[in-house]
C-alpha cells in the first residue's frame, strides 16, 4: 500500500555534511518559516558508522548516553545554524538503515522531503545523485531537489516569484496541481501552467530544441483545444486559491526542454510523478520529471500521484 505525506507535517531535510545538502537546508528554512512548519533535519549514518556502533554495542552493551553514539554531521549542522535569528522550529534525527528507505520512512509523516542534487559520495560529474533519484521516484510525499546552482531566495524582493507547473491535462494529478498552487500562494508568486505538446509531423526533437509547427499547418484549433483542457484541469483547484495569479503557456515543443528553459527564471518547478498503468501500487518517474531533475537551474518538486 502506498501512503502519502501529511500536509501539516514537518519539512524533512536530508543532510550528510556536504555543501549540496547544506544548500538544500538553506532553501528549506525560509520555506518552513513562511509556512509555519517544523524542520526535521535528518542524517542517515553511513554504513561504516552503523557497523561500528553495532559491533560496539555487541561487545560493550550500550555505553553511549541516550543509547546512541554521537552524530558528527548533526553536530556540524547545529554549529552552522547556531546563533541565527528567525529560524523555524528545528529538531534532528540520526537514522540508520539504507539511505532512501530511512528517508522515505520519515517522509510518510512529512509535507515535503528536501534534498541536495548530490551527496557527499557522488562524483563531481554526476548531475543527480542516487539518493535524490531514488527518493524522487519512491517517496510518499513531494520531494524537492535543490541543485547546487540554485539561486538564493531573495527575501523582501519586490519582484514577483514564479512557480512553474508542468501540466499534462491527461496525466498530471490533482496533488501536483494543488502543491503548485500552495507554493505560489505561500510566497505570493505567479503560477505558470506550462502545457507543451509534440507536433505529430515534426522531426524527432532534441531536449531543449524548438519544435516548430509544420509549414502551412493551422495550429489554432489544436491550441484552443489543449488550452481548454488545461483550464478544465486547473479550474477546480484554482477556486481554492483565488489570490494566485495564473499564467497559461500552451504550445508545441518538447515539454522537458521548455521546463528547463523556464527554470532559468523560476523559483520552483513542479512536476507530477505518475503511476504505472499495469500495476496500481507501482510508481514511475517520467522522462519530463527526470529531465527536469537533471538539468533545471532551480529547485524541482516531484509530487507523487494520488
Amino acid at each position: 500500500m502506498i501512503t502519502h505525506g501529511k500536509d501539516d507535517g514537518p519539512i524533512v531535510v536530508a543532510v550528510d555534511g556536504s555543501e549540496h545538502s547544506l544548500k538544500a537546508l538553506e532553501w528549506a528554512l525560509p520555506v518552513a518559516r513562511t509556512a509555519g512548519a517544523e524542520v526535521l533535519i535528518a542524517h542517515v549514518k553511513p554504513d561504516h558508522a552503523q557497523l561500528w556502533q553495532a559491533r560496539r554495542e555487541a561487545v560493550l552493551g550500550d555505553p553511549a548516553p541516550g543509547g546512541k553514539a554521537p552524530d558528527p554531521v548533526a553536530d556540524h549542522v547545529r554549529g552552522v545554524l547556531e546563533g541565527r535569528e528567525g529560524l523555524p522550529s528545528i529538531r534532528y534525527a540520526s537514522l540508520e538503515g539504507a539511505v532512501p528507505q530511512a528517508l522515505n520512512t520519515q517522509a510518510e509523516q512529512a509535507r515535503m522531503l528536501v534534498l541536495g542534487s548530490r551527496g557527499r559520495g557522488g562524483f563531481a560529474s554526476l548531475l543527480l545523485g542516487s539518493t535524490s533519484r531514488a527518493c524522487a521516484t519512491t517517496a510518499p510525499c513531494p520531494v524537492v531537489v535543490v541543485p547546487h546552482s540554485a539561486r538564493d531566495r531573495r527575501e523582501g524582493s519586490e519582484a514577483a516569484g514564479r512557480v512553474v507547473l508542468g501540466l499534462d491535462p491527461s496525466e498530471t494529478g490533482d496533488r501536483a496541481i494543488e502543491f503548485a498552487f500552495r507554493q505560489a500562494e505561500l510566497f505570493g508568486a505567479t503560477l505558470v501552467a506550462l502545457t507543451a505538446f509534440a507536433d505529430p509531423v515534426a522531426p524527432f526533437p532534441l531536449i531543449g530544441a524548438p519544435m516548430p509547427a509544420a509549414p502551412d499547418q493551422d495550429m489554432a484549433p489544436l491550441l484552443r483545444e489543449i488550452g481548454r483542457a488545461q483550464q478544465e484541469r486547473l479550474a477546480p483547484l484554482a477556486d481554492g486559491h483565488r489570490d494566485v495569479t495564473v499564467e497559461s503557456v500552451v504550445g508545441p515543443g518538447d515539454p522537458a526542454g521548455q521546463l528547463v528553459d523556464q527554470s532559468e527564471t523560476a523559483d520552483l518547478l513542479v512536476v507530477g510523478r505518475h503511476r504505472r498503468r499495469l500495476r496500481k501500487d507501482s510508481l514511475l518517474m517520467g522522462s519530463v520529471a527526470n529531465a527536469a531533475l537533471l538539468h533545471a537551474e532551480c529547485p524541482v518538486a516531484v509530487v507523487p500521484a494520488e
